[in-house]
């Protein structure tokens, strides 16, 4: 049996990882309608879907685009059917897409709050109205975000008005065609949130109130209607972020701080943590829009520094396979620990380790080189939380194990 000592000497000695084959953008046709910010997204099939929004000469749109990704190509489909908006909010259930609230002014102080909800069939290329959004005294809402869970879809938050915002939970069920409001956000009233849904759970987080910025994630359980919250997003606090979910993780990239941000963090849920990737492919810029179509993740449009932006980008993520892929003999002891932390029985699928700090920084990322037990030394890391990732090769995590350091 071998075993091998993991140092940071081995970052020098030719042995560590080379170029990645994951974890990367790729350039993107670009938006072929006009350049836009705070447009709304959703996908449906095989296509995702980009509507509404300000243009460049900062008029409200109400077209409707559909993009391929194996052709890499948009076309023009039926403007949406009620008025023109920004700031709404888009999701899909099932085959329908689904567009509500939002504001139809550019200018806030003489534009007027929507409430509407509408149904596009892509079958048949049409819209239909359906039941209002009752929430915010039944006055409109535009800022909030929305999630999708079990056939049902969410508008959570929002902005009212001036120095006016919302904490309400609302869900809507299409098979009656009726809202019911749930348990409010528990971070108190806000807007400029993103969201993501995994499995049958709802995470939502973010967003700012009179440019206080949070960086807070919440838990949403319809089945108990209850919140729990989860780990913050290590990276800045912001608003108007982009969200999405591919893999069973979920995403939140770009947006804005005060400034502008190009960043991209990435939320495991089995070990409740974010983990730094890649920076956005293009310039940073926030009021970006994102979509995922069969598990590839396309981001694009937004505002940047030198304005209105029709750039899109696909993700290259990590391929996560998960625990099953591993014998259940993989151990890792001591744990906490003071000064080296073993791992013995490490099966034969298993190339390459990295360590990790608890806000994703890469400390060790090495080759195994086919060793059954190998030794890491952890005395010159300060305590916290870690995580070891195995993969079984550059593009495919096996799995995430947290570790705790701690120095007597």
């Amino acid at each position: 049996m071998k075993t091998t000592i993991l140092s940071f000497f081995f970052l020098l000695s030719g042995l560590f990882l080379s170029a990645q084959t994951a974890n990367y953008w790729v350039k993107k046709a670009d938006f072929i309608g006009s350049k836009r910010e705070r447009a709304v997204s959703f996908s449906i099939g095989n296509y995702g879907y980009l509507a509404t929004g300000v243009d460049t000469a900062e008029v409200v749109q109400k077209d409707l685009w559909q993009y391929d990704p194996l052709l890499d190509t948009w076309s023009q489909k039926a403007d949406l059917q009620g008025s023109a908006r920004r700031d709404a909010v888009g999701f899909s259930i099932g085959e329908k897409g689904y567009i509500a609230a939002g504001i139809d002014n550019n200018e806030a102080l003489v534009g007027l709050k929507l409430k509407d909800l509408w149904q596009y069939d892509p079958s048949l290329n049409t819209w239909v109205q359906k039941a209002d959004f009752p929430g915010a005294g039944g006055l409109g809402i535009y800022f909030a975000t929305a999630f999708t869970i079990d056939s049902k879809g969410y508008i959570c938050c929002g902005k009212k008005g001036p120095s006016v915002y919302s904490n309400e939970l609302w869900e809507y069920k299409p098979s009656i065609d009726q809202w019911t409001q749930r348990s409010a956000f528990p971070g108190g009233v806000r807007y400029q949130l993103a969201s993501f849904s995994i499995g049958n759970l709802a995470y939502v987080g973010l967003g700012t109130t009179q440019d206080i910025f949070k960086r807070d994630f919440w838990k949403y359980n319809p089945g108990t209607n209850t919140w729990s919250q989860i780990a913050n997003l290590p990276g800045n606090e912001r608003g108007s972020a982009s969200a999405f979910v591919t893999g069973g993780r979920g995403f939140v990239c770009l947006g804005n701080d005060g400034g502008l941000l190009n960043d991209l963090w990435e939320y495991k849920p089995e070990v409740d943590a974010w983990f730094s990737r890649a920076p956005y492919g293009g310039s940073e810029r926030k009021n970006a829009i994102s979509f995922t179509v069969n598990e590839r993740v396309f981001v694009g449009t937004g505002k940047g520094v030198s304005g209105k932006k029709a750039s899109f980008y696909e993700y290259i993520p990590f391929n996560f396979l998960g625990t099953t892929n591993l014998e259940t003999s993989l151990n890792f002891y001591p744990n906490p620990s003071s000064d080296k932390v073993k791992m013995t029985s490490i099966p034969s699928n298993v190339q390459s380790i990295e360590l990790l700090s608890s806000d994703g920084k890469i400390m060790v990322q090495m080759n195994v080189n086919n060793q059954v037990d190998l030794i890491l030394h952890v005395t010159d890391y300060p305590n916290g939380f870690y995580y070891i990732n195995l993969y079984a090769d550059e593009r495919e995590m096996l799995s995430s194990h947290r570790i705790i350091i701690q120095h007597l």
